[in-house]
């Protein structure tokens, strides 16, 4: 996939990502305006809230994790880290168990725990746990990220992009996002690998 293709349909992924919440908070605001029953306006009013609030939580993420956020070789706190993770997945089926060090890493290293961390998600169609545990040693970051539910699967097309052989003629704004994950590990030399178990997808890096 050449750089064209490949920031295209990243900017298409996040435009995906965003449509569904802003759509909902333009319509609970057209029915703000249009109606007069309490009850139905205080419904249009929640709506709104966590509509918003979800997609809040999706810029704040994607800023981070597919964005250039921070000057070169900055450093991220992981606990922020889990946060931004944690409110991506507010609302959802998917519950996070960020057992991660209180430590700083190199930002493309957090920025590769975060996209592993939303692989992990897409292969628990019906929902599950994502766990993430992390290495002590701020200075040699290592993480395992486990994806555990009902009918936990990983795609093939996802499992060829996470694993670099991706092109433009099969990926789409979906798929792009395990691509962007192998392009961030092969730029640290993580030894990126994933293991497909019963009930479970296991990320492993470092």
């Amino acid at each position: 996939m050449n750089d064209l293709d490949f920031s295209a349909f990243l900017v298409s992924r996040v435009c995906h990502d965003l449509v569904s919440p802003l759509g909902a908070v333009v319509n609970g605001l057209e029915v703000l305006e249009d109606e007069r029953d309490a009850a139905m306006r205080a419904d249009a009013l929640k709506i709104v809230a966590s509509s918003a609030a979800q997609a809040l939580a999706r810029i704040q993420f994607m800023r981070i994790a597919f964005g250039a956020a921070g000057s070169a070789g900055a450093e991220l706190d992981l606990n922020e880290v889990g946060r931004l993770v944690a409110g991506l997945f507010a609302g959802s089926k998917i519950t996070l168990e960020w057992d991660v060090a209180h430590v700083h890493w190199p930002k493309d290293w957090a920025k590769l725990l975060m996209n592993a961390s939303v692989l992990a998600a897409d292969c628990l169609p019906r929902g599950g746990t994502v766990k993430a545990v992390s290495s002590l040693d701020g200075a040699s970051p290592s993480f395992t990220v486990r994806a555990t539910g009902l009918n936990a699967r990983l795609l093939e097309e996802v499992e060829k992009a996470a694993r670099g052989e991706a092109n433009s003629g099969a990926t789409d704004a979906r798929g792009v996002q395990p691509y962007l994950t192998h392009k961030l590990a092969r730029a640290l030399n993580a030894g990126l690998t994933l293991t497909v178990g019963e009930g479970y997808v296991e990320i492993v890096a470092g």
